[in-house]
């Protein structure tokens, strides 16, 4: 058994050169596959043909095979030359005219087996079918491709063939029920409805300042269904329009949101009786899709009239949630007629509390002093006097030192500013601010403000376990919401907050008021405000990881807490991750521009003026080489890597090619699939694929399961990643998407990009609906790394962005590059930037239409892609 041939170079190919051929994206080209439009003598067979749509799968290790079968249809002989033109991988597949012999075949049957890349000068004869076998050694997991060439009376046919290579981890992955968009429910009126039994936890103790209901206007509504835009924002924001400017923009986020939760009605579903409660199961319940909380509340109504026909429609108010189960209690008459056979229509509401708190926000902004909104209204630049620091943590480099001195010598005005990038220590600054104006200013008041409970608690954490500074227990106070899970706060935290019943509550101003320190996220420091704590009771407000917030939310704390001499302090990093908005109109109009983001456009922060802003440069996290593209590309070349040597780490993992430098990407060819009604993509390939540097790194026994974190922005790789690291007894690995891992870092991680189709991609970079069209994320997902950044993904489609494309040539500049064939290099300009914003608007169903093909006609009555896991679940 032996395999001969030879490949000319000046051969072609219909489909493309080599290079080419190295992807070929299946799902982007049907016409590949496609050969009913031959004409000729030879009828030829595709070996390997698709089922349902996708290649045939094949176990590693394996050979495949398939026969070709040739059909002279002719009254005259034909002269035939077939060959492989290219495989991918390499010489993965062979021709032969024998059936390959299998793997338990004695010696004797193999003989005379050979395997060929080419077959020259076959005659058929007129009627004669002649069978070749086509064979694929599936030597490692992905996509393998290749195209045979037949040479007939001087023309040229082609067969492609696609086999997807699998293990057992990825098959144990397999979809279990095929993709379907959900189709868009009926929406039945509500205009009157009978009041469901709202949870105690609802009620009790009245605040002094009542949120205002905050209606939407509906001239406003009308407008927006119409899909024209409000004459308060086109003009953009100035000193004059603020107010009406950020109301109408929180306006088209709420009717967005109010769409996407309308996304997921149910209709003929039915209730179960549990105890006093009515149970329903809401599929993508425990991933949010839709979300849920204690005190949220449906509607639903009998999905066929009742004997007496009435057709009214009931709330039901949501008492608990537990994984993707809701349980509800309705007016008594509602549970007296149920029985578990009923069936239901439901619709989703959302809970508008936190929207209503920020339209308040932007009313009290009204009377906010004007340097805080537009610092460069003031007539002159401020001077900060500053006096020499004690450090209490003696480790603070110089630009700590100057930020914390302005933070204590500021006496009001604008904002200040910490401009922290990755790994430079911004929280640590944050903390030594708040424990020296603790410690040497008695009278202050802090308020600190995180974009969420996680941050929060992280923040509270530090204070606490600073041994130089002793907070009294009774001077520090954790505010959290009502909606809050009892359990979800750590033990240690709970003498710090304020409950009942396990329900965590607001204390009264006469409480508020003796805490000098009072931690909280953004949305619930409105609690302050309903309690009526004064402007001016905290004399310094600090907000934490403020490019997370839109103005409205920043605007929550300040518009409401401060007076002229209150020092407000930003904490954050405008180059990361920015606020999550659902509304892509609201957001390109300015709702996902932060109000940190926004005064960098003023003078006095872009300048760099040390009275307004000190930026931290000295990263303590990453290996110098993980730094150097995000420094060059997001900081102006300017951050100055002082993390201690981490080369031992690198010398003991084997799968480095190179073990002097600590970023490897790993090219893959897998398939980005979705399953059941859920839009979020998966890869099984690439998951496996990481699953086995996962246990190549713990193996090594330097590196335990808590030092390494996943990094992939769909949720559903998500679970399907923890599900195999849980198959497999591998339960501390971090997994999450790039909102989950902002602030963390990792001594590994692995980035698993998932994608692998050109036609979605090019969508998503089109429509800015992809992580393509995002460099934050790609500056915060590799930054989380301090000794070692692995990429597993697919080149060819992540090339396309001048980012990523920058990253895998430095990696292969760097022979730290493994995998299928790299695509054909392009330069991209320094300043080269993805599509901003502006670029991306879809101006309508048509553009869509253009871009997906006969398929989009059916958008009307398909949900729209408006959930993030549709599109990206992290890469926003």
């Amino acid at each position: 058994m032996g395999t001969v041939g030879y490949k000319s170079d000046d051969e072609y190919s219909v489909i493309g050169d080599k290079r080419e051929i190295n992807f070929i994206d299946y799902a982007n080209n049907k016409s590949v596959c496609d050969y009913n439009h031959e004409g000729g003598p030879l009828i030829i067979s595709a070996p390997f043909p698709f089922s349902k749509g996708n290649p045939q799968s094949v176990f590693v290790g394996a050979t495949a095979f398939d026969l070709i079968n040739i059909e002279n249809t002719t009254s005259e002989p034909v002269e035939l030359w077939t060959k492989i033109y290219a495989s991918t991988p390499k010489d993965s597949f062979v021709l032969s005219l024998m059936k390959p012999p299998s793997a338990n075949s004695e010696d004797d049957t193999s003989q005379g087996f050979v395997e060929l890349f080419d077959l020259e000068d076959r005659m058929i004869q007129p009627g004669e079918t002649l069978t070749i076998w086509l064979s694929c050694k599936a030597k490692e997991i992905g996509l393998h491709t290749t195209i045979v060439h037949f040479d007939v009376e001087g023309e040229r046919l082609e067969r492609m063939v696609f086999l997807l290579v699998e293990d057992k981890i990825s098959q144990s992955l397999a979809s279990k029920k095929p993709y379907s968009r959900a189709q868009r429910k009926k929406q039945f009126p509500v205009d009157e409805f009978v009041t469901g039994s709202r949870p105690v936890r609802a009620m009790g103790r009245g605040v002094r300042n009542r949120l205002l209901p905050y209606d939407i206007p509906k001239d406003i509504r009308e407008l927006v269904e119409n899909k024209q835009t409000t004459d308060a924002i086109k003009a953009g924001l100035t000193r004059d329009n603020y107010v009406s400017y950020f109301k109408h923009l929180l306006i088209l986020e709420e009717l967005q949101l109010e769409e996407d939760m309308r996304a997921y009605n149910m209709e003929n579903i039915n209730m179960r009786k549990k105890g006093n409660y009515l149970s329903l199961q809401v599929p993508g319940l425990a991933e949010k899709r839709p979300s849920l909380v204690h005190g949220d509340h449906i509607f639903a109504k009998l999905a066929c009239e009742d004997a007496s026909g009435s057709d009214r429609v009931y709330e039901g108010c949501i008492h608990l949630v537990e994984a993707d189960e809701v349980y509800l209690k309705f007016a008594p008459e509602f549970h007296s007629n149920h029985i578990d056979e009923n069936l239901y229509n439901v619709q989703f509401t959302y809970n508008r509390i936190n929207m209503r708190r920020q339209y308040q926000a932007i009313d009290a902004a009204k009377s906010l002093n004007v340097s805080l909104l537009f610092p460069s209204g003031s007539p002159k630049s401020r001077v900060i006097e500053t006096t020499p620091l004690v450090p209490i943590c003696c480790t603070l480099n110089e630009e700590q030192m100057c930020s914390i001195e302005m933070i204590l010598g500021c006496k009001g005005g604008p904002p200040y500013v910490i401009f922290g990038p990755p790994g430079t220590g911004k929280t640590m600054t944050l903390v030594e601010a708040i424990l020296q104006l603790y410690s040497t200013q008695k009278s202050s008041r802090i308020l600190v403000c995180a974009p969420s409970n996680s941050a929060a608690d992280f923040i509270l954490e530090r204070l606490l376990n600073e041994e130089s500074v002793e907070i009294k227990e009774n001077e520090i106070f954790r505010l959290n919401a009502a909606t809050r899970p009892y359990y979800d706060v750590n033990p240690d935290f709970l003498r710090f907050c304020f409950f009942d019943e396990l329900v965590f509550k607001c204390p009264p101003l006469s409480v508020l008021a003796c805490y000098r320190i009072i931690i909280s996220t953004y949305m619930s420091s409105s609690l302050l405000y309903a309690e009526s704590v004064g402007k001016g009771h905290f004399s310094h407000i600090f907000l934490d990881e403020s490019g997370q917030a839109s103005e409205p939310e920043s605007m929550i704390p300040v518009a409401n807490l401060c007076r002229r001499e209150t020092v407000v302090v930003l904490a954050g990093d405008p180059k990361q991750l920015g606020p999550v908005v659902y509304s892509k109109e609201a957001e390109n109009f300015g709702l996902g521009k932060s109000y940190l983001e926004r005064l960098f456009e003023h003078e006095f922060y872009s300048n760099g003026n040390e009275n307004y802003v000190t930026k931290l440069v000295r990263n303590y996290r990453c290996h110098p080489e993980i730094l150097y593209l995000p420094s060059l590309l997001f900081y102006n070349d300017e951050l100055i890597p002082c993390k201690d040597d981490i080369g031992s780490l690198l010398n003991s993992v084997k799968f480095l090619p190179n073990k002097d430098y600590p970023v490897f990407f790993f090219g893959i060819q897998g398939c980005d699939e979705r399953e059941g009604s859920n839009p979020s993509w998966f890869n099984r390939i690439e998951a496996s694929k990481v699953v086995e540097i996962v246990s190549s790194l713990t193996a090594s026994g330097i590196l335990n399961e808590k030092d390494i974190g996943v990094i992939t922005p769909y949720r559903q790789q998500v679970l399907k990643l923890m599900k195999a690291f849980e198959n497999l007894d591998i339960p501390d690995v971090k997994v999450g998407t790039v909102e989950q891992f902002q602030g963390q870092e990792r001594k590994v991680i692995i980035i698993s990009t998932v994608r692998s189709t050109i036609k979605h991609n090019e969508f998503d970079r089109t429509h800015c609906l992809g992580f393509l069209s995002n460099p934050r994320r790609f500056n915060v997902a590799v930054t989380r790394a301090i000794a070692l950044l692995v990429i597993v993904g697919n080149p060819h489609i992540i090339s396309k962005d001048p980012y990523w494309s920058k990253l895998i040539w430095r990696c292969a500049d760097h022979n730290s590059y493994q995998g299928c064939a790299l695509p054909e290099r392009q330069e991209y300009e320094d300043d080269a930037e993805v599509s901003t914003p502006e670029d991306c608007l879809v101006d309508d169903e048509n553009s869509i239409a253009e871009m997906w093909g006969e398929d989009a006609k059916e958008i009307g009555n398909l949900i729209p892609f408006t959930d993030e896991a549709e599109w990206s679940d992290g890469w926003k």
